[in-house]
């Protein structure tokens, strides 16, 4: 893509904004009932910044907060250990108790069958969702030298101040040249007393004003076009034809933004999920790979996968249609292993997305 720029020394292919959780994990077990848990780290901004430096082998960086104590440590060791550059993030000081701010935790069921996954998050008040504006020094950070900027609605739902850190970080990183992506990821729970869908969707609107790269699912995209009437749930479909009509809509409605990408999934149970991916852009649109029943193994973090393989393909020079192959390889692969970080390796991601036989439909 002749508008991602090239490496040309610059410090950083990417760096997002995000919160980074501790997910505890109860393994084949459930929250209520174990004695032990698995610990990882995760969060969706962050993971997407893992595993374009663990798996793809490029340089990342995360902009998080955490509280200076030994949870807070155990993440930073965490986030160290998965290659991320923590130049930009902020501690802040212990009180004793976490009454004055918190690390945010995270405890996931993968599910199995008819037993839907389940989490369970205790991240009110986080040191993360205290970020507010002057808190980061943009131009410290894009003046590093970076290639590509991700964030989300996550980030961006944690509370009114990081919905307006995510507005000016997205308008510095334009200002800079630099790419930008924004992954809608709607959370139902974290609007539930801040104005539910339509609150989200006066926010996404705002902000995918200033991306590059919209990245959402089925009910992402029906939030992003709640103001039509489109609820939430209401665009789950297998039809890539369903969803190229709400992505050329949107198409129209931001000429700046330059590519939109949905990722469609049905799940028929916790195990197993039909998953693919559709994508548009001045030039055509297209649809990956169709995996129609892809067996799950923990489906969490699959969305970020797969929003780090496209993008790193895009930052490889490859062409839209081959970054959408990487992206959904990616995605299928990382559900295959517990946690949020991905323990794909890139020959595995390489290799499912040069075997991949769905259709491409390319038309202007």
């Amino acid at each position: 893509m002749s508008w991602v720029p090239t490496r040309d020394g610059r410090r950083f292919d990417l760096v997002a904004l995000g919160e980074v959780m501790l997910r505890l994990d109860p393994g084949d077990s459930r929250i209520a009932t174990t004695r032990s848990f698995n610990v990882w780290e995760g969060g969706g901004e962050y993971n997407v910044a893992r595993a374009l430096s663990w798996v793809f082998g490029l340089e990342t960086a995360v902009v998080t907060a955490l509280v200076d104590n030994e949870v807070g440590r155990l993440i930073e060791g965490l986030i160290a250990q998965g290659g991320v550059d923590r130049s930009f993030v902020t501690r802040r000081p212990f009180d004793g108790i976490g009454g004055e701010a918190r690390n945010a935790i995270n405890f996931v069921e993968r599910g199995f069958g008819v037993r839907a996954a389940l989490s369970c998050a205790d991240r009110a008040h986080s040191a993360t969702s205290q970020l507010a504006l002057g808190d980061v020094d943009w131009s410290a950070v894009f003046n590093s030298g970076v290639r590509w900027f991700h964030t989300g609605g996550v980030f961006a739902s944690l509370s009114p101040t990081t919905a307006e850190i995510a507005r000016e970080a997205l308008m510095a990183a334009r200002t800079a040249g630099i790419v930008t992506s924004f992954d809608l990821n709607y959370r139902s729970s974290l609007w539930a007393n801040r104005g539910g869908v339509q609150a989200a969707s006066e926010l996404n609107r705002e902000l995918a004003g200033f991306v590059d790269v919209l990245i959402g699912n089925q009910e992402d995209f029906a939030v992003r076009l709640s103001r039509r009437g489109v609820q939430p749930d209401s665009q789950r479909s297998r039809d890539p034809a369903a969803a190229r009509k709400v992505l050329e809509e949107l198409r129209a409605e931001l000429p700046a933004t330059r590519v939109f990408v949905a990722t469609l999934r049905d799940a028929t149970s916790a195990s197993r999920n039909y998953w693919t991916a559709v994508a548009i852009d001045q030039y055509g649109f297209y649809v990956g790979a169709e995996h129609p029943q892809l067996e799950i193994y923990d489906r969490v973090g699959g969305g970020d996968s797969f929003a780090s393989g496209l993008i790193f393909g895009l930052l490889d020079g490859r062409s839209l249609p081959h970054a959408l192959e990487l992206g959904i390889a990616h995605g299928a692969l990382a559900m295959t292993t517990p946690g949020d970080a991905s323990m794909a390796t890139r020959a595995e991601i390489e290799r499912l997305a040069a075997n991949a036989t769905g259709p491409v439909i390319a038309e202007r």
